[in-house]
């Protein structure tokens, strides 16, 4: 067999691979018109990426408002993303006994319209401030539905094919957002004015997406929303303190997002100076700078999930994270070899190491919880992570921008490279924190390997 033969089969395996048949009977058909939706829902997700905004931030409002200014704009949409997280208690309390879908709809149809309305901002403060705001407007509608739809899978999907499912998913969300950044860059680099046209077609298509997936159906969800309504009032749940209440009371999710907050960190702090770094030190436009900070990295993660998910398949989010976190401190550490030496090639081995570091840290961070929540506690625990996300989201890429300004000018030039030292060494500490915690679990002979119906529903040793 040629190899010509061997990668067209390779890639017709990889195509039949999403057929609802190779999904468990039961699931098959939420997961056809999830497939379906999720092939137009990631489009309003691609317009919106922070590393892709940030940089037609950077290059469309350079030289019309002040640069410092500008700089820190680009770290508020370079963390809008994870920033807006920290709504996702709000929205775990306004959907808790209501109808999953027609909120999760709601919030879509709500996204589109703020994404519509950015084609209609002037190139100036003014627009960049609304700008930032609007993105932030779309990134907290986005983490409702991310919150809610937890609830959702978990109901829908057993735990043996819910890494598969969320990596099918992931791979369609990957390559979409990956494309609309492509064609983003492309367009804005040959006319800075065609986001006023792109942006509505976005809506539109996003638009369809929620259509679709308005007709999806919940296994169980009389009995969830029941549940839900047993567990806590709505009124109680919108106090953060009954977050709070959940890293108390289960000890092992608690030190699992004290890990995640410290690797996190040094992962989000990453994205800010290196759209600044692209323009400002490589001269890097829309074109490269997308390319980058967004659209390979993106496009990169489904050759990586499909590895992934089988890892994830096969044991706890614990021992994965203390294994797949590594990748991102390689990723790290070759982005600070590049800022220092200034060196373009460096920085395309990082974005492919980040796509390939992705690919896994997608998976975990929409499925790990469920290794420690109850089925009815889904979306709480959820919305700690979401939360706990959206507070380093908010502090880590501002800090990192201000770091890389301060070290700019009480050092030398472009010793602001060094602060992807300092997102090095947090990847590092959270790494080490991971692979103690495991070895703690093992220690203490615990299963940390869970059967088909998911952990406990008290996780021992207070949690």
């Amino acid at each position: 067999m040629s190899p010509v033969d061997t990668a067209i089969r390779s890639v017709h395996r990889a195509i039949n691979s999403f057929r609802p048949m190779t999904m468990p009977m039961m699931t098959r058909a939420h997961y056809r018109r999830e497939l379906v939706a999720w092939a137009f829902l990631p489009v309003l997700m691609g317009v919106v990426e922070g590393g892709m905004i940030s940089v037609i931030a950077k290059n469309a409002f350079e030289g019309r408002v002040n640069n410092a200014w500008l700089n820190f704009a680009v770290a508020v949409l370079a963390g809008a993303p994870a920033f807006a997280n920290i709504t996702s208690f709000l929205w775990a309390a306004l959907a808790n006994g209501r109808d999953k879908v027609r909120f999760m709809v709601a919030l879509k149809i709500a996204t589109a319209v703020m994404i519509l309305m950015i084609a209609l901002l002037p190139l100036n403060a003014v627009g960049l401030v609304l700008l930032t705001l609007l993105v932030i407007g779309t990134r907290a509608c986005w983490a409702g539905v991310v919150t809610i739809r937890s609830t959702v899978w978990r109901a829908n999907y057993p735990r043996s094919a819910r890494a598969n499912m969320a990596g099918k998913l992931a791979t369609i969300q990957a390559f979409v957002i990956a494309g609309t950044g492509w064609f983003v860059a492309e367009m804005m680099t040959l006319e800075e004015n065609s986001f006023r046209i792109i942006y509505p077609a976005a809506a539109i298509i996003g638009t369809i997406g929620a259509l679709v997936y308005r007709g999806l159906r919940v296994r169980g969800h009389r009995a969830l929303l029941r549940a839900e309504k047993r567990d806590g009032s709505s009124l109680a749940m919108v106090n953060p303190w009954q977050l709070v209440r959940v890293l108390r009371e289960d000890r092992d999710y608690r030190s699992f997002m004290v890990c995640m907050f410290i690797f996190g960190t040094g992962n989000m702090m990453i994205t800010a100076p290196l759209v600044i770094m692209l323009r400002d030190v490589f001269e890097m436009s829309y074109r490269g700078g997308m390319l980058i900070s967004g659209v390979i990295p993106i496009a990169l993660m489904p050759l990586s999930i499909p590895i992934w998910s089988k890892l994830l398949d096969r044991m706890h989010v614990i021992r994965f994270r203390a294994i797949h976190s590594w990748t991102f401190v390689a990723a790290a550490l070759v982005m600070l070899l590049a800022a220092l030496l200034v060196e373009p090639i460096l920085l395309w081995v990082a974005a492919v190491l980040k796509g390939f570091a992705f690919g896994g840290g997608v998976l975990a961070w929409n499925l790990g919880h469920h290794d420690f929540a109850p089925a009815h506690k889904a979306s709480q625990y959820m919305g700690v992570h979401v939360t706990l996300t959206g507070l380093r989201g908010f502090l880590a890429p501002v800090l990192a921008v201000g770091l890389y300004e301060l070290f700019n000018r009480v050092f030398y030039e472009n010793a602001g490279s060094w602060v992807f030292a300092i997102c090095l060494a947090l990847n590092v500490i959270g790494a080490i924190g991971f692979m103690k915690m495991h070895r703690r679990m093992v220690a203490r002979r615990e299963k940390v390997d869970f059967g088909e119906d998911g952990p406990p529903i008290q996780p021992p040793a207070a949690g």
